[in-house]
């Protein structure tokens, strides 16, 4: 094919055009390799920015653009099978609790429960909800720790979505017991029966009533040669915190010795999501305890330094109970 440049013009002199009619149209191209001037395709020139469009994964193949268009029309289609989501944070916050759970935040809630708040708990989107997240009131932290741990457990189901709050710091310091004995488990101690009654008020006065969550648990009530031996369901809205909610497992309180199995029957059986994602955040430098029967005179507790350990149930340490709000 013949060139005419008329008058041996330079290039940027020739007329100028704004559209190419087909790929094959031509340019050219000057070789580095010193081999002269050659003609190159406009196809070609398209497939070397491009890549290979036939390897799209789109039914259009006719250019990069068509591509992106059906890209962005099968999204379309997509977002409205989302049910009118309109963005990602609405995407997220209707995941439930099984995605809250998963994302520490750490953020500052206010100096109450909000209505909002109460309400995103109840429809179980926990909207603006995250684990570490807490209100600050009556100069407390209370820490969300987990979203529905006790959902669809109980002999009674549970069916109400919940947030679990564990406060930062001791809310009160009693005794498990008057004397070192763990007669009647954790449901046969004082500190069950009188002594949480301090703690229990501060977490009345702080949430209400009404947005504290009556659950099942299956608690201890028996113990004998010092290995839980019996338990029952009770309603439940305010306890002690046991070392599975605390480590993920348990540490002193007795297994089985292949002949006695201990009634260690529990749904607060998992660790909360808070001390999963800030495992720092078990110790808060103050011993409390646990309500885990570890021997005839010994209950379980958080040590000051961290560590997990047991204490004669008659000393005086720390209360910073678990609860569910709604």
């Amino acid at each position: 094919m013949q060139i005419d440049i008329e008058n041996g013009r330079r290039f940027n002199e020739e007329p100028a055009i704004s559209a190419v009619s087909s790929g094959a149209d031509i340019v050219l191209v000057r070789l580095a390799d010193g081999t002269g001037v050659k003609a190159l395709p406009l196809s070609a020139l398209r497939d070397f920015a491009a890549g290979d469009i036939t390897a799209l994964e789109t039914e259009d193949k006719t250019s990069l653009v068509a591509a992106v268009n059906e890209l962005l029309a099968d999204i379309g289609e997509d977002r409205e099978r989302l049910d009118g989501l309109d963005d990602l944070t609405d995407i997220l916050t209707h995941h439930g609790a099984g995605l809250h759970n998963a994302l520490y935040r750490g953020k500052y809630l206010g100096d109450s429960l909000t209505a909002a708040q109460s309400a995103a708990i109840r429809a179980g989107t926990f909207e603006d909800l995250y684990i570490g997240d807490y209100w600050t009131i009556g100069g407390v932290n209370y820490r969300i720790a987990d979203f529905d741990y006790f959902y669809r457990a109980g002999d009674t189901e549970c069916t109400t979505h919940h947030v679990v709050i564990v406060p930062d710091t001791n809310l009160d310091n009693q005794k498990m017991n008057d004397t070192n004995v763990t007669t009647g488990g954790y449901t046969g101690s004082k500190m069950y029966t009188d002594y949480m009654a301090t703690a229990k008020n501060k977490i009345i006065a702080a949430f209400g009533s009404g947005h504290i969550l009556n659950h099942r648990e299956y608690l201890t009530n028996a113990v004998a040669n010092g290995r839980p031996s019996g338990g029952a369901w009770f309603d439940s809205t305010i306890e002690l915190m046991s070392e599975a909610m605390c480590y993920g497992g348990t540490f002193f309180e007795p297994v089985s010795d292949g002949s006695t199995v201990p009634a260690k029957y529990s749904v607060a059986c998992k660790q909360l999501n808070l001390f999963r994602h800030r495992p720092d955040m078990i110790s808060n430098r103050q011993w409390f305890w646990l309500r885990n029967v570890v021997s005839a005179t010994y209950f379980a507790f958080v040590n000051d330094t961290g560590y997990a350990g047991y204490n004669g149930a008659s000393g005086s340490g720390g209360v910073r109970p678990a609860f569910p709000i709604y």
